[in-house]
């Protein structure tokens, strides 16, 4: 068992004048080393090609993963799916990608762009061949993955951007590939790629898209732990346990709230050094502990890394704020959404005196509800997570 990981992302903008996508991803995970995704692109755009990308890519994502051939995976898709009448074509163009062992990559690719693959920083031509399945010409491709490679699927809306207008021939595989070598040295998230590549395109459009566009980052990295402590237990009794349990954990350890690093800070027998720098009026300022990576307040910055989570699955609009502010929130973010793969949640049940004041609209249970929304959509990110409570 090797000590990689898969970090997958998806970005998708709507055909102007359009209320839906008319491409869909798919994703499929056993939760540690195998995955199928899947990118379909209905033909045309609006309802119709949104039902046809949405059925195209969970069929086939659910068989791939089930282990069934690829073969019958495209005739089962092209027998469910109406024909259009007009093109006389049963199902949308599609990409797979299957990985297993976090490390050996295969790749079926029907009429879709072809998907590239940034490694050390530049583009890498992969092998690839043509096969028939289900009646059809398929590329298909199998090649081993090394740790920060990223592989990036698209529809055919993202080359078109800019077409007549800003690019004769709209936006090529070269010039993509010179944007996505640009930005994977960087550490970007798969989804943050995505947006990034998505917003690039969109702009092409001059913000009026001639088609729905879509991109899908894969990336290759090895784990990395993280440790976050939200509370003091509710029995004080309980003290010792659960901070030797948090500091004996392997990653970076994050404290938040102030009576929980007055518990961190007695136990390590080391001192709270307080800052005044808000770098945002609505978030407190952060503290240092020697030996502790970042000592937040409690409720409020985390509320706002709740914030920042729900949009980083839906839009990720604010990733140019989180991504470069210096605020609490932000940097639990970067850690958070960027740098950790597996996350412990050290969370004590203690009710906190100054959150009983009425006119504060924080309650024990808005504390416990923000946590699990939190690990939620941190699981939806694809992260590992385990929480304990005190």
């Amino acid at each position: 068992m090797n000590n990689l990981c898969v970090d997958v992302g998806s970005s998708s903008i709507n055909h102007d004048g359009e209320e839906l996508c008319g491409d869909h991803v798919e994703i499929i995970s056993d939760g540690d080393s195998s995955m199928v995704v899947v990118l379909a692109d209905g033909m045309g755009s609006g309802v119709k090609a949104c039902i046809l990308s949405t059925l195209t890519s969970k069929i086939l994502s659910t068989m791939i993963h089930a282990g069934l051939s690829v073969e019958s995976c495209i005739d089962t898709v092209a027998a469910t799916l109406p024909v259009c009448a007009v093109r006389g074509l049963a199902y949308s163009t599609f990409t797979i990608i299957s990985i297993s062992d976090n490390e050996i990559a295969e790749v079926y690719q029907y009429d879709n762009p072809d998907v590239m693959m940034i490694r050390g920083g530049r583009s890498f031509n992969y092998p690839a061949e043509e096969v028939i399945a289900g009646g059809k010409r398929i590329k298909k491709s199998r090649f081993r993955l090394r740790e920060n490679d990223v592989l990036v699927a698209m529809s055919d809306g993202c080359p078109h951007a800019g077409l007549g207008s800003v690019y004769n021939f709209g936006w090529n595989r070269d010039q993509i590939a010179t944007f996505l070598e640009s930005l994977t040295d960087a550490g970007y998230t798969a989804k943050t790629l995505s947006t990034m590549l998505v917003d690039s395109v969109n702009d092409l459009y001059g913000g009026r898209p001639g088609d729905d566009a879509t991109a899908c980052a894969v990336r290759i990295r090895k784990r990395a732990p993280m440790n976050i402590l939200f509370g003091p237990p509710s029995n004080r009794s309980d003290n010792e346990l659960m901070m030797s349990l948090f500091f004996s954990k392997e990653g970076k350890h994050v404290i938040c709230g102030g009576t929980t690093a007055s518990v961190a800070a007695s136990y390590l027998g080391r001192r709270i050094v307080p800052t005044l720098e808000f770098v945002d009026p609505a978030i407190p300022p952060v503290a240092r502990i020697d030996g502790v990576d970042l000592v937040t307040e409690g409720v409020i910055t985390m509320n706002r890394v709740l914030t920042y989570a729900r949009d980083y699955l839906n839009l990720n609009e604010s990733h140019a704020q989180w991504d470069v502010k210096r605020d609490a929130a932000s940097m639990i973010c970067r850690m958070l959404f960027e740098e950790a793969t597996d996350i412990n949640f050290f969370v004590g049940r203690a009710i906190n005196p100054a959150h009983q004041n009425p006119n504060l609209p924080i309650s024990f249970s808005i504390k416990m509800q923000l946590v699990a929304e939190l690990t939620e959509c941190l699981r939806k990110m694809g992260k590992r997570i385990k929480v304990s409570y005190f």
